[in-house]
């Protein structure tokens, strides 16, 4: 697995704020990158998904959980229940993380915890009883018409991102690349999946009428008591002062050579759009100058476009690559989708317990 390890972060107004993780390890980022690059070439010439069949609203939508009979072998959940599976978990606060039509861990643990938080055992498979349960949370389609907005359009948008540090300190914002990256951002799905439910669609212009994830939420007047990071599962709980479960997302805790701290800690900031400061102590492979320097704000920033700080350098926060959530380390801080950090820093307060275990 690739390593993320952690810097220092600074309001606009240039007032410091505890250090945060980012992605320095730049084979992880180059991956990720090149993983996207792939993934939005296959996507545009349809190479990837030739047998395949095709997907469009009303597939995902009438999609359904067909458990196998007798002695016939278990298959697995077709893409488009995969699809509407992740949507409902993700509208039921259960986040799966990068929603991508995939069976994956982070799809597993958001489902183990759903049926847990359902007392169904917790096996992180889909199965009859879970399903109806999953489907009975919500009415509302899984795929909904969304009309593109100007504001989707309009951007400024970066023509790329580098993957250097010092590169990236060049350059006056770090922005979405495109108004595909920024509406997959903004309805929790891969930007190739995004294209396989579009395939003829321009995502350049306002007004064009796409599929999309209908994962709009209610705004949650829940007050979150206590967040517990589960450093070995990887994955982060939100509970109200009851201990019940309030929300649930996949995360990348720690590592071998720095874990993420053990115990009770509190969250002392909430910090929006922070600008990330680079100090060389930190002596981050691939950065060369031995002096500090800034990266401007924005959701592809390296620490994301949100931070929850807990004190002694350590923190909650986003990241510019939601595809990595679970399948990277960090170097003691916690990383999840800007969606999922955003989300959780809007029920939290100063003063919230954040219980790392295991």
């Amino acid at each position: 697995m690739g390593m993320l390890i952690c810097g220092r972060a600074v309001l606009r107004a240039g007032i410091a704020v505890p250090l945060l993780c980012v992605a320095a390890a730049l084979m992880v980022a180059n991956a990720a990158h090149a993983a996207r690059r792939g993934a939005s070439h296959a996507a545009r010439h349809g190479a990837s998904h030739a047998a395949t069949p095709a997907l469009d609203a009303q597939a995902v939508n009438a999609a359904q959980f067909s458990a196998p009979s007798g002695k016939a072998r278990a298959r697995g959940p077709s893409p488009a229940t995969v699809i509407k599976e992740e949507i409902l978990l993700d509208r039921a606060g259960f986040s799966p993380g990068q929603i991508d039509g995939r069976s994956g861990s982070n799809n597993q643990k958001a489902l183990a915890a759903f049926q847990g938080a359902n007392g169904i055992k917790p096996s992180g498979r889909l199965d009859a009883a879970t399903w109806d349960r999953l489907t009975a949370t919500s009415s509302e389609p899984a795929l909904m018409e969304y009309e593109i907005q100007p504001a989707d359009v309009k951007g400024p948008f970066n023509k790329a991102i580098p993957q250097l540090f010092e590169k990236k300190a060049e350059l006056k914002t770090l922005n979405y690349t495109s108004p595909r990256e920024l509406l997959a951002a903004k309805f929790h799905i891969s930007p190739a999946l995004l294209t396989r439910l579009n395939p003829k669609a321009s995502f350049e212009t306002a007004g064009t009428k796409i599929v999309v994830p209908n994962v709009a939420m209610k705004p949650s007047h829940d007050r979150v008591a206590e967040v517990v990071v589960d450093k070995s599962a990887l994955t982060v709980r939100a509970l109200d002062a009851n201990g019940k479960l309030i929300s649930f997302y996949p995360a990348s805790v720690g590592s071998e050579d720095r874990p993420s701290p053990s115990g009770t800690w509190h969250v002392r900031s909430v910090v929006e759009d922070p600008t990330y400061h680079y100090s060389p102590k930190l002596k981050f492979k691939g950065v060369k100058t031995q002096k500090p320097f800034d990266i401007a704000p924005g959701p592809m920033n390296p620490v994301g476009s949100t931070w929850i700080g807990l004190g002694d350098d350590y923190g909650i926060h986003g990241t510019p690559n939601p595809e990595t959530i679970g399948r990277t380390q960090s170097h003691g801080c916690v990383h999840l989708t800007n969606w999922d950090a955003q989300a959780l820093a809007e029920m939290v307060h100063r003063g919230t317990k954040v219980e790392f275990i295991n």
